[in-house]
């Protein structure tokens, strides 16, 4: 029992973020809430509400963001993804869901997944107006990621690309773009698996998302390392959620990263990929994640 409700709050360079705001129904005072976000080039369309309204079912109050430039948020360039400005994004998020009414802002939690997951550890180590971070099947390490995802004869291709965008840029042109999702070995995408692509290709209402990111993206995202801040989230609580055979954010990085994180922490291994936490295993990732606010918020 909660109301839904679209709302929208200012962020750096005058643009606005679109976001849910779930409300428990019956709410006698201030609730704890949590705020959520979605991973590399996903919008809240692309099936995390289920997650938020579990929450909101159990009692929290919930906020649920698109990043600037996708969704319904503003921002241009469009489909553009720089890790940095999405975790100052992130702060105002939070800022916002404190001046709400429905929200006791002393008891504030923070969601994310995938590579938001790894926004969830950069943030519970810096913003210590989080309560209780539950980082989902998190990206950890870019360049190793990265080094997996690319294959050495194709790395110097892929820098030429950069090299020739920033030139492109200098001159006055757009960022260069290149497809999300594609099973076509012979086009350039941020990935390939047929897992990946068959997730981001569900439906989503119609001009919410493109299948297309920014080609600086693809380095941003290799240069972004938020393992390297998963020891300062402590004292902060942390759960951590990993797939068992996750080849999206590795599962065996996600484990490395986890042994590195200091108490209180808790680890959850879910059956399958990257994807499961969404899918067949939302029951386990739902009721871990209630288990864990309500035991820190």
């Amino acid at each position: 029992m909660f109301r839904k409700e679209e709302v929208r709050f200012p962020a750096e360079g005058g643009i606005e973020l679109s976001a849910w705001l779930f409300v428990p129904g019956n709410r006698i005072g201030s609730l704890p809430a949590v705020t959520m976000a979605h991973g590399y080039g996903g919008t809240k369309y692309h099936g995390i509400e289920p997650m938020a309204e579990a929450l909101a079912d159990a009692g929290f109050v919930v906020l649920l963001h698109d990043h600037r430039g996708f969704g319904d948020s503003g921002g241009v360039p469009r489909q553009d993804i720089n890790p940095w400005v999405q975790i100052t994004d992130w702060r105002r998020a939070i800022s916002y869901l404190q001046d709400r009414p429905e929200v006791d802002e002393n008891r504030v939690g923070l969601w994310g997944t995938s590579f938001a997951g790894g926004h969830a550890i950069v943030l519970g180590a810096t913003d210590r107006r989080l309560k209780a971070v539950v980082s989902q099947v998190p990206t950890i390490d870019g360049y190793a990621a990265g080094l997996r995802r690319v294959t050495p004869d194709a790395v110097a291709d892929l820098e030429a690309k950069f090299a020739a965008d920033e030139r492109a840029q200098l001159r006055g042109e757009p960022p260069a773009t290149q497809l999300i999702v594609s099973e076509d070995l012979t086009k350039l995408a941020s990935y390939k698996a047929a897992d990946v692509v068959s997730f981001y290709l569900r439906p989503v209402p119609e001009g919410v998302w493109e299948n297309k990111v920014t080609v600086r993206s693809t380095r941003w995202a290799r240069m972004y390392s938020p393992g390297d801040f998963v020891d300062r989230v402590s004292p902060t609580p942390l759960l951590m959620l990993v797939a068992e055979h996750d080849h999206t954010a590795a599962t065996d990085l996600a484990l490395k990263a986890y042994q590195r994180a200091l108490e209180p922490k808790r680890l959850v291994i879910t059956k399958g990929g990257h994807f499961d936490p969404y899918l067949g295993e939302f029951d386990t990732a739902s009721r871990e994640a209630i288990d864990w606010f309500k035991a820190h918020l």
